[in-house]
């Protein structure tokens, strides 16, 4: 027994995980409160004591379904969804909380609600969160229906979809606000300073992620459990279409998933009392989190300095290296999200430690906002079995604009005196962004987006002097030289459209 921790000591005493495929057996067309409530009964039947009615906060991670304003959820839900799970598990918390978006959250909130045990604000905490997407859209697809409103009142403290500054306001008059476009502009401003032609560049993304698809497939929880060659990524065929260049559908993340998942957390005090055995405790060594600048303000396209900055800062306050790291799992909803942190800090794809636990977002699944807290149910499974070790679990939100780092071991950590829960300050060196520019411009970035009413391309370009802009191609030519794959430095004239829509062709 360790008896010179202080009784405050935050430690991580539970995790668990439900997930349902649908068609297999044992599957029973859960909603996502139901979802949710299985994990939460994991991870309290994890703690090997009986925990539900210690706990003082349950903190829920939104669905993707009530992540926007405009968002609709087809069957209803709950209005107080912290509480919904809490009470499939037998639980009353005195305090519910709705986290913002964002798949930082169930990591960010780890090191909030630790910060809060240690400074003796709050005992033991639930995070709980989940996503039945899959089951929602089979559902919609064959005419069935559901009920999955409930009203269970009480109080809850909602902080909002805290979604403010992630984009800026030329992107939305072009018509890039969805993930997947503006990714594809930051792996292509990659590809560009590799000069790395589109196919090198496919297969590269594919290399990257192929050993992921083999831990998924071990993986009882993964949406898709199937293992595939870097090759079988990277080749674009009718059944891995391109869905913005440069992705094929197997490289992004997959939010068809039925998918849930809880972390427990204690003070070492309520942990003893509740008669938690030591060798169950999982130590919180460092939490950071950082945000990045608004995508076109961000001196660099092709990498998020905010990220690894929170990674630093994360390896700095446990007073470790990346080499002291047994275990990674880096947030992979697209391949740049992971090879931005493997390159700052010198990690090959190949790498013999795994760059996943789960499998990732593409494979394991992409569970809306809640994907980190699999990652580190994971982490806990496996430092469980190796009281030496350390594992990194990076959590990304948004458009690679929000990160939260978390390193996790068996070592004990005291919080006294200590802050290992840290912000890392915003950056201050901004690119200029324009809204209309007319003129002669160079191109920085590109995608082209297929659908079924015709393409769409976009750039990103610099000014003359300097600023950044986003324009549209005015003519077909325009796009079929975007779809060649090397428009990078190329000369453009730039008209700007009365609304705020610029365009381009290019000069030579």
């Amino acid at each position: 027994m360790i008896e010179t921790l202080p009784p405050d000591t935050p430690v991580i005493i539970g995790v668990g995980q439900y997930a349902e495929r649908i068609g297999e057996p044992g599957y029973r067309t859960l909603s996502p409160m139901d979802l949710a409530g299985e994990a939460l009964k994991q991870a309290i039947a994890d703690c090997g004591a009986d925990v539900a009615g210690k706990l003082d906060t349950v903190a829920a991670i939104r669905q993707f379904e009530i992540s926007t304003p405009n968002a609709t959820a087809p069957f209803g839900g709950s209005d107080n969804p912290p509480r919904s799970i809490a009470r499939r598990a037998g639980c009353d918390p005195d305090r519910a909380i709705l986290e913002v978006v964002g798949g930082q959250g169930p990591q960010k909130l780890v090191g909030e609600l630790a910060a809060e045990i240690a400074e003796g604000r709050c005992g033991m905490a639930a995070i709980v969160g989940s996503e039945a997407i899959s089951t929602a859209l089979a559902l919609m697809k064959s005419g069935d229906t559901a009920d999955w409103s409930e009203e269970v009142g009480g109080e809850i403290e909602d902080r909002g979809f805290g979604m403010r500054g992630l984009l800026d306001k030329t992107l939305i008059a072009h018509g890039l606000v969805t993930p997947i476009s503006l990714y594809a502009l930051f792996e292509n401003a990659r590809r560009a300073a590799r000069g790395a032609s589109l196919d090198a560049y496919r297969h590269e993304m594919g290399e990257l992620f192929a050993p992921f698809t083999e831990v998924a497939a071990a993986n009882p929880y993964a949406a898709a459990p199937i293992a595939h060659s870097a090759g079988d990524l990277a080749r674009v065929t009718e059944r891995n279409r391109i869905v913005a260049e440069p992705f094929p559908r197997m490289m992004v993340a997959r939010d068809q998933v039925n998918q849930a998942a809880a972390i427990i957390l204690s003070s070492v005090e309520k942990a003893r009392e509740a008669g938690i055995p030591e060798e169950r405790w999982v130590y919180i060594h460092a939490s950071a989190d950082a945000k990045e600048l608004s995508v076109l303000e961000r001196p660099d396209l092709a990498c998020s300095s905010a990220s690894i900055a929170g990674v630093e800062t994360a390896l700095e306050t446990a007073g470790i290296g990346i080499a002291d790291i047994g275990y990674f799992d880096l947030y992979s909803c697209f391949p740049i999200a992971v090879s931005n942190i493997a390159d700052a800090f010198g990690i090959a794809p190949d790498d013999p430690r795994g760059l996943t636990l789960t499998g990732g977002l593409p494979f394991f699944g992409g569970a809306g906002n809640n994907y980190s807290a699999h990652a580190i149910a994971e982490a806990v499974a496996r430092l469980r079995d190796d009281p030496d070790g350390y594992a990194l679990v990076g959590a990304n939100g948004g458009f690679m604009s929000k990160y939260s780092t978390g390193i996790y071991s068996r070592r004990p950590a005291s919080w006294e005196g200590r802050r290992r829960w840290r912000t890392v300050p915003e950056c201050e060196d901004k690119a200029t962004v324009i809204d209309s520019y007319s003129g002669s411009a160079v191109v920085e970035s590109y995608t082209v987006i297929p659908s079924a009413s015709g393409d769409r391309g976009a750039i990103v370009g610099r000014a003359e002097t300097g600023e950044r802009f986003v324009a549209v191609p005015n003519d077909e030519s325009g796009l079929a030289r975007l779809r060649e794959g090397e428009p990078f430095g190329r000369r453009i004239s730039v008209t700007a459209g009365e609304d705020r829509r610029n365009s381009f062709v290019f000069s030579d």
